[in-house]
């Protein structure tokens, strides 16, 4: 089997990843302690693209968990999953990065890398056929951005023909944990626009608007946004995880999104998200999905599209239900909404099928977007970075560990660049004036 090997960093990255392995082991028919209680040979079919299978058919994840501090490992240890993961693949520090990237990049993280390397090496030779890397960690902090990119350039270094695909939660506009994420996160997105090859971004603002607006929860909890995010992962997995009549995997998906190798980052979506008191008002169709999948307020990253264009779209239906329905709706969606996509890639919209729905729902789709509108967030985070590092605020708690300005600076032209790069794909034309030199 194609396998994939999972790896999450940091507190935000362990939570999220720890939610991810319930959603999938409950989709598998995988119980807390690792024993198959499933009722469809289809859960087992592929399986091993996500576990592997130890002594008397207890299914393993093949996820190496990641953390400078011990905490957050105890939660994850003590959750309602945590008997399920190898012990020897927890890897800890004693220190914290204290939200400092340079600590997580160049000291503390740096010391700590070769064990996570020992841990990622044994998975990925225990693999037949290894299909790629994911990363589950947030930009904001200083393990998950600094260690978590730290470990994508050395694994991208080892492993340079196989995916690297990332889960990366954004810092938002409203929502700050950390004075220092603006630095954090350009540092990171710098590793990130080199050495992956899919990057979804997923922000907690838009991540609370969702619950606050769709879900109508008053007081969303993290535990309410990992959800989402668990929800979003399991379906772009789906496709690697389930036989489904079109099958995408990470290559082909990276293939048909990628139309550029620095524009790989991605906006994902999720269908049907609806309060539990409008549910039985609601009907669950191929148009209504597809109708809620490209609406902006499903969106998990704070950008409107609608300010933007959509230069590559995949989406992937899970349940029931007919693909020339699918398409048809595809192809009414593109036409109703032809001035938001890029004319000059036909065809720029992927679907994939799979007859399993999640958990609890007849069908639901999920959604991925490869837009110009995502520079909106870049530049975000790059108006918040110039202001900081024009008066090289806080900046001695990174050239203390031995980081150069340099590096700041080119971190941020780097940003620049990749802004400057969406506007000028969101400006171009189908009919360009292509001048010819002979």
């Amino acid at each position: 089997m194609r396998e994939i090997v999972h790896i999450q960093a940091g507190q935000c990255g362990n939570q999220i990843g720890a939610k991810f392995w319930e959603v999938i082991s409950d989709e598998h028919g995988v119980d807390p302690t690792g024993k198959y209680q499933g009722d469809s040979a289809v859960q087992v079919e592929r399986i091993n693209v996500y576990y592997n299978e130890a002594y008397e058919g207890k299914y393993v994840p093949r996820a190496v968990l990641v953390d400078l501090e011990p905490g957050t490992m105890d939660s994850v240890r003590s959750g309602p999953y945590g008997e399920l993961f190898r012990p020897d693949n927890f890897v800890f520090g004693q220190s914290g990065a204290g939200n400092n990237w340079a600590k997580g990049h160049y000291t503390e993280g740096a010391e700590l890398t070769d064990a996570v390397l020992e841990v990622v090496r044994r998975e990925a030779e225990n693999c037949d056929r290894l299909q790629g890397f994911q990363l589950t960690h947030s930009l904001g902090g200083g393990t998950g951005s600094g260690m978590g990119t730290l470990l994508v350039s050395k694994i991208r270094e080892e492993y340079p023909d196989r995916l690297m695909s990332t889960f990366s939660v954004v810092p938002s506009p409203k929502v700050s944990d950390t004075v220092v994420e603006p630095y954090n996160a350009t540092l990171s997105c710098y590793q990130l626009i080199e050495n992956t090859d899919q990057t979804y971004c997923i922000d907690n603002e838009a991540l609370y608007d969702i619950c606050f607006r769709t879900l109508k929860l008053p007081t969303p909890s993290y535990g309410d946004l990992n959800h989402l995010i668990s929800l979003t992962m399991s379906g772009v997995t789906t496709c690697l995880r389930f036989p489904g009549q079109l099958n995408a995997d990470l290559r082909k998906l990276a293939v048909n999104m990628v139309p550029f190798p620095r524009l790989h980052f991605f906006i994902t979506g999720f269908a049907p998200l609806t309060s539990r008191g409008c549910q039985q008002y609601r009907t669950l169709s191929v148009p209504e999905l597809t109708q809620q999948m490209f609406d902006s307020r499903n969106m998990m990253a704070a950008c409107n599209p609608k300010h933007g264009r959509y230069m590559t779209v995949a989406a992937i239906f899970r349940g029931r239900m007919s693909v020339k329905e699918i398409d048809e709706q595809m192809l009414n969606t593109q036409k109703k909404n032809y001035p938001y996509f890029s004319e000059w890639i036909p065809n720029n919209v992927k679907t994939a099928s799979c007859d399993i729905p999640p958990r609890g729902l007849k069908m639901a789709a999920t959604f991925i977007g490869n837009s110009t509108a995502i520079q909106e967030l870049f530049r975000r985070i790059y108006d918040q970075f110039t202001a900081m590092f024009r008066r090289k605020a806080f900046l001695h708690w990174y050239t203390g560990e031995g980081m150069d300005e340099m590096e700041f600076t080119e971190a941020e032209s780097n940003m620049g660049d990749l802004i400057a790069e969406y506007q000028q794909y969101q400006e171009v034309t189908a009919v360009d004036d292509y001048v010819d030199d002979d």
